[in-house]
């Protein structure tokens, strides 16, 4: 991989990355697709990193689909698919990390310690391996992608972190490789995480700014779902993810939520229409 990146380098080619962890759906193919149209070489990885997952978290089930996952690849028209061995990433006495303090220690920090260690840490050494001039990750993932832009901005690192909108279902269901954890009782309630959003977007739209008030939408409409047990539910600054009393800069309204034992997350990016302005633009 090392070889190729270098050799793709020399010939002024744009290298681009779409890390993931296999178990493919559209959201991943959407970003396949924007670093295709933009990058040239396309590269790809699949690696599912131990380091991110908790001690009880769902790494000896995370859905593993090589085979179909390849033909994705293929029909997206990636040129290099980057597929290591956990102990070729992580040999024997390794022993160096990358942390982004702060912004690591906040909501999907505090509620999987460890978790942003593992992938910043995993990340870099992609960047370090590929060094693709553009890296591609999904906003559905937004503190993590904002994490990412920290430690590659910290770091003096020569990649671009690129992030793409979320892809969701006709339902509004947020995609994610753990939805196939659901079972139909449970796929329905999970529309309460897209439901609940769109019911704080409503009040936002409306002249709501307050944002205890808007979180308080955001509880009922959750718990209004017998199947959901709320892990947070939040309105957050878009650069510190620290929270935020008033909806009037650049937020992130974002959620984590149990439906049975799948924890999904989702969010609404909302922002200022232009500067000093009091009307909003919405990305959900």
């Amino acid at each position: 991989m090392k070889e190729k990146a270098r050799q793709a380098r020399a010939e002024n080619r744009i290298i681009g990355l779409v890390p993931t962890m296999g178990a493919l759906h559209e959201g991943h193919a959407s970003l396949i697709a924007r670093a295709k149209r933009e990058c040239s070489p396309l590269c790809a990885s699949i690696f599912v990193n131990p380091k991110q997952f908790g001690p009880n978290e769902d790494f000896a089930k995370y859905p593993r689909t090589f085979e179909s996952d390849c033909e994705k690849m293929k029909r997206g028209r990636v040129e290099a698919l980057f597929v290591p061995e956990a102990a070729e990433m992580y040999p024997k006495d390794f022993s160096t990390y990358v942390y982004v303090e702060g912004l690591s220690e906040r909501l999907e920090g505090k509620s999987r310690p460890g978790h942003f260690r593992g992938v910043t840490t995993v990340v870099m050494k992609l960047l370090q391996i590929v060094q693709p001039h553009r890296a591609y990750f999904g906003r559905k993932d937004a503190q993590q992608a904002r994490i990412i832009m920290q430690m590659a901005g910290d770091l003096n690192l020569d990649s671009e972190i690129v992030v793409c909108p979320i892809v969701r279902e006709p339902d509004g269901l947020a995609l994610s490789s753990r939805n196939v954890y659901l079972n139909p009782e449970q796929r329905k309630a999970a529309t309460v995480l897209s439901r609940a959003l769109e019911a704080a977007k409503k009040e936002m739209e409306a002249g709501s700014r307050d944002a205890p008030h808007l979180q308080d939408t955001l509880r009922r409409k959750l718990d209004s779902e017998r199947l959901a047990a709320v892990d947070y539910a939040e309105i957050v600054d878009a650069e510190s993810f620290e929270p935020v009393v008033r909806v009037n800069r650049a937020c992130y309204i974002v959620l984590a939520v149990f439906i049975g034992k799948t924890r999904l997350i989702d969010n609404l990016y909302v922002e200022p229409k232009s500067s000093g302005s009091d009307e909003l633009v919405f990305h959900l």
